[in-house]
C-alpha cells in the first residue's frame, strides 16, 4: 500500500523523472499485490492488477512521448 501512495504522489509531479520513477513504483506495487493476491488465493485482486499493469504501462509511455515537458 505504501508503494502505491508513493507512485501516485510521484505520478503527479510536475517533473519528468518523478512521474517515470512514479510509473515504475506503480509497476512495482502491481508486483507486490498480486504476490499477496497469490498467497491468500484472491483471484480478482490479481485481475484487477493485471488490468492496472496495461494502464501503468500506457501511462509510461504517454509520459516518455512528453520529453520533459510539462503539462
Amino acid at each position: 500500500m505504501a508503494v502505491t501512495l508513493l507512485a501516485a504522489w510521484l505520478v503527479g509531479s510536475e517533473h519528468h523523472r518523478r512521474r517515470k520513477l512514479g510509473f515504475w513504483c506503480f509497476l512495482a506495487s502491481n508486483a507486490l499485490w498480486v504476490a499477496w493476491g497469490w498467497h491468500d488465493q484472491a483471484w480478482a485482486l490479481i485481475a484487477l492488477q493485471l488490468c492496472l499493469v496495461v494502464t501503468n504501462v500506457r501511462g509510461a509511455f504517454k509520459n516518455d512521448d512528453h520529453d520533459g515537458k510539462t503539462g
